[in-house]
């Protein structure tokens, strides 16, 4: 199980890795999907905030009450490497709520402040030991407390692959002279 220091580290490198990534995606483009079968940087963006406000939303209830037991054969879970690298492409079981889409400038706004709010979380719960709390995961498996927020941390490092690539595949605009 990674500590809850190692998670917050990794959160903050893959935050800021991927704003990185966002920075070459001009602010004209960000709504330009490179082909028909990508996504933009703005849905990507939204994407992310919907996927982190879920795992926020859903652990800031569960913790709440009393954990379940969950048998020790169910405590593993599919390796993060596995989505980190990229290794096995997924769509999302979650549809992008347009409502966010906006301009690069506020999205990248709103992602910080989602990133904030998870942060803050973190440090709230810092004194309880919630390795107990399990929820399962659409492809993962059961994943407990600690599991799901380094898994948003690997989530973003998968998704600042994909941005990369965004920026480099977006249509070149030719401007006459």
């Amino acid at each position: 199980m990674p500590s809850l220091q190692s998670t917050v580290e990794k959160l903050t490198s893959a935050h800021h890795a991927l704003l990185a990534a966002a920075d070459s995606v001009p602010a004209a483009e960000w709504n330009t999907s490179p082909d028909a079968n990508s996504w933009s940087a703005a849905r990507l963006i939204a994407h992310l905030c919907q996927v982190e406000r879920s795992v926020l939303s859903y652990a800031d209830r569960v913790i709440r009450k009393v954990p379940f037991h969950v048998p020790y054969w169910q405590r593993f879970h599919v390796p993060f490497v596995v989505v980190e690298k990229r290794l096995i492409r997924r769509k999302s079981p979650i549809p992008i709520d347009t409502d966010l889409l906006a301009s690069k400038e506020t999205m990248l706004a709103v992602l910080r402040g989602v990133r904030e709010r998870t942060l803050s979380f973190l440090e709230e719960t810092h004194g309880r030991d919630l390795s107990a709390y399990y929820w399962p995961h659409p492809f993962l498996g059961k994943l407990n407390f600690y599991n799901w927020f380094t898994f948003i941390a690997v989530h973003q490092i998968r998704h600042t692959k994909q941005m990369v690539k965004i920026a480099k595949n977006l249509p070149k605009r030719v401007v006459p002279s």
